[in-house]
Formats: C-alpha cells, sequence, structure tokens
C-alpha cells in the first residue's frame, strides 16, 4: 500500500495503490538514506519521484540505528559528510521544513587508548580544518564534561560540544512528509525484485506490483541491496551483518542529569542517552553474517553481561544497572567497512549507496544531497565522493584508515 500525509502524521491509503507506469527516479529503500535522497530530488524540481519500500519505512537498519550524529572520523571524507549533516539536522526546519529530527545536542566524547594519542591529535586537526567544532580534551577537562565518566586509563580525548544523537524514526518520516509535500508518490510492500537494463543502461524496476519505467535508479536498499546488484553481474563484495544493542536503566544519581554520547575505543563501545532514563550501547566485538529476511529481532543473553561490563567500565555507576531491553539488526559491510556511494560505472543510470557498516544515519542528509546532485546536474558537488567509489576494490585500493584507533569493522557499528 501507499502512503499519504495526514494532519497528524502518516496513515495507509483506504484505496488500493496502482504503481506509476514511469518515473523520472525510483529509489529502492525506504530507510533515510533513500528517503533523504527523494526528498532532495524533489526539492531540486525533479517531480516525478517514486520510493519504493519492500515492508515499512524504517523497518530496516534505519529504525533500529543507534543514531550518533557526530562528526569524529579516521578520515577527512566521512567526518566531512557529518559535518555538512549536521547543518541540517540544526537547522531542520529551514532546511527540510516537515516532522522533526529530535536532534540533541548534548556533546560527544571519542575515548582513545593512551597510545593512540597521536592518532587522536592528528583526526582532530584534520577535522578543525574543515571547520567541525571539536577540541582535544584531558583527563582533567573530561572529569568536568561529564563526571561520572571513568578516566583513570585514559590521557586524553576529543569533545565535540554541539553533537549529539537524533531520533532516528522521527528523522525518516520527516523526510518522508516533506518529500510526499512535494510530490514524491511512497510506496510500502512494494520491494523491488529487479534493475531491468536494456542496452547495458537502467530502463526500468520490477516490483511485486508491477514495473516502472525509468532511466535512473538509486538503490538504497540495505542489507537488501546485493539481490539487485548481483543479477546485473554486480559484486561488490557486500555482507549482511547481525548486531545487537543493550538497553540499562540508569541509576537514581543519573536522574535528571544523564551523560554525553561516547564512543570508547578502548572497551570496543559506544554508547548514548535513550529517553528520558536510559542508556543505549552496543558492545560487541565479533558479529555475524545474517540473513536479513530470518532475522531474531532479540537479544542473545550472552550480549547482556557484555554490554553491562563495557558501560560499567566507562561509567562505573552502572555496575549493577537493570537491563530494560534491546534488540537486533542487521547493516550491509564492504569489504573495507566504508560505504559505497556511486554511479555505477557498468550501467549508466544506477547509483548505488550501500555497505555502510550501520555508520550512515548521521551522514543521510548530505548523503541524500549529493546523489541529488549527482542525477540532476550530472556530478555531487557538496561533498566529493571519489573515495567512496565502487571500483576501489577491483582497484586493489580498499579504504583503509591510517589513524584509526583499531578495527572498527569487529565493532557493533549500527549508530
Amino acid at each position: 500500500m501507499t502512503r499519504t500525509q495526514e494532519p497528524n502524521g502518516w496513515r495507509a491509503a483506504a484505496e488500493t495503490p496502482t504503481l506509476p507506469r514511469s518515473a523520472q527516479v525510483a529509489v529502492a529503500g525506504g530507510g533515510v538514506n533513500g528517503l533523504s535522497t527523494a526528498f532532495q530530488l524533489a526539492k531540486r524540481g525533479v517531480r516525478d519521484v517514486v520510493l519504493l519500500e519492500r515492508l515499512r519505512l524504517g523497518s530496516g537498519a534505519t529504525g533500529k540505528s543507534g543514531a550518533l550524529v557526530r562528526c569524529h572520523y579516521a578520515n577527512v571524507p566521512e567526518a566531512t559528510l557529518t559535518h555538512e549533516s549536521l547543518a541540517i539536522f540544526r537547522n531542520w526546519d529551514d532546511e527540510v521544513g516537515s516532522g522533526s529530527p529530535g536532534f540533541s545536542p548534548i556533546g560527544f566524547v571519542q575515548v582513545v587508548a593512551p597510545e593512540h594519542e597521536d592518532r587522536l591529535r592528528e583526526n582532530v586537526a584534520a577535522q578543525q580544518r574543515i571547520g567541525i567544532d571539536t577540541r582535544i580534551v584531558d583527563r582533567q577537562e573530561m572529569g568536568e564534561i561529564d563526571p561520572f565518566l571513568h578516566t583513570d586509563d585514559l590521557t586524553l580525548a576529543a569533545f565535540e560540544p554541539g553533537s549529539g544523537y537524533a531520533d532516528p524514526n522521527a528523522t525518516l518520516h520527516g523526510f518522508a512528509r516533506a518529500a510526499s509535500g512535494l510530490g514524491v508518490r511512497i510506496f510500502e510492500n512494494a520491494p523491488v525484485t529487479a534493475i531491468l537494463t536494456r542496452g547495458g543502461r537502467v530502463f526500468g524496476v520490477e516490483t511485486v506490483m508491477g514495473t516502472i519505467e525509468t532511466k535512473a535508479v538509486v538503490i538504497a536498499a540495505g542489507s537488501w541491496a546485493d539481490r539487485l546488484l548481483n543479477p546485473l553481474g554486480i559484486d561488490l563484495g557486500l555482507e549482511p551483518v547481525r548486531t545487537q544493542v543493550v538497553l540499562f536503566r540508569w541509576p537514581a544519581a543519573l536522574e535528571g542529569r544523564g551523560h554525553r554520547v561516547v564512543i570508547d575505543a578502548v572497551n570496543h563501545s559506544w554508547l548514548r542517552p535513550e529517553g528520558a532514563n536510559c542508556t543505549l550501547i552496543g558492545a560487541e566485538r565479533s558479529v555475524l553474517t545474517a540473513d536479513p529476511d530470518a532475522l531474531d529481532e532479540s537479544v542473545d543473553a550472552s550480549t547482556i553481561p557484555t554490554a553491562r561490563r563495557a558501560l560499567a567500565a566507562r561509567y562505573p555507576i552502572f555496575t549493577d544497572a537493570i537491563m530494560r531491553g534491546g534488540w537486533s539488526g542487521t547493516y550491509m559491510r564492504s569489504p573495507d567497512g566504508r560505504p559505497i556511494i556511486d554511479q555505477i560505472p557498468s550501467v549508466p543510470g544506477l547509483w548505488v549507496m550501500a555497505g555502510d557498516s550501520g555508520t550512515s544515519f548521521k551522514t543521510s542528509p548530505a548523503i541524500g544531497v549529493c546523489l541529488a546532485e549527482w542525477i540532476v546536474d550530472g556530478a555531487p558537488r557538496l561533498v566529493d565522493l571519489h573515495p567512496f567509489r565502487s571500483t576501489r576494490f577491483t582497484e586493489g585500493s580498499p579504504w583503509l584508515d591510517a589513524t584509526s584507533y583499531g578495527d572498527d569493522r569487529a565493532l557493533t557499528v549500527s549508530r
């Protein structure tokens, strides 16, 4: 069925939906990247955009994202994407104009082991050069920034005072409402089953509801992207991966105070407040390839003590914290763990956003702008997407961050 905009939000349309026979652009995937792209296309005057979601909007990785909004990366391209996206999160009313992303700029702390001090300094300096509000803080300043933070095993950290986290579903539906208001037609329960080509280029998409002729397709299908790419002879080495997060109730001393958003490279975890009195944490060190259609959405029993230990290691006040819930989801991982954002050279008319290892929620506003610029104007202008090219693997140039703090690909990075 399709969805229509109502004053109080979205509701299922009463009538049986009818797919259009053609569209200027078809977007496969109703996550935040697909909807950001559809919105930006419509904002640039493309009035014939169709978005096709296999189940419900946000039913894939977006709806389960940790939704951290931080600029700290061990590389400039992803930091730049987040920096540009942060401006959209902060100025949502002017930039998007519908809904709210629920952005909470409570401050972000990047914790690293003392042996990675030099890398931390180098990364922060690179981020400052592109205008990111970030700085190095010592142990004393860390205690002032967050008095509950354990710092005995630290010497330096990075602090972004204006970063934080957002509500992933509110962000998604804000983009959806804005896109719908500009004429984008959004269909749920309408999975794309094939990308159709003729003469080596895109000429349509096949769905369970019918076929749409189009010369431009964006695949933003998350853990299902390879199912659309592989039949075209495109193997990007993508793997859908299951990951888990856990919720813990705040101890009484945190009531009314809370804590900062933290990525802890020492204890291999990330964490942020969730709601008014809980903390959400991801703390896995091993992840397994998974079938996204056979996902167990619950949390493994063994994951709970692992998450509690990592949380208490950085915030000792959580040593006996009460577990309040959790969930599992899947994300798509590329061979080097970095996103693939590209117009596939071998198939004119086909654009792909895939393999982000769960880190593209925060960058989705800028990714939508870049893909829309590429489709409408012939090239992305906001951010140079060359580092994200799909051909880097066949070129023998996988993306490796020289100043990373360990193997990020082993983390639960749906954040």
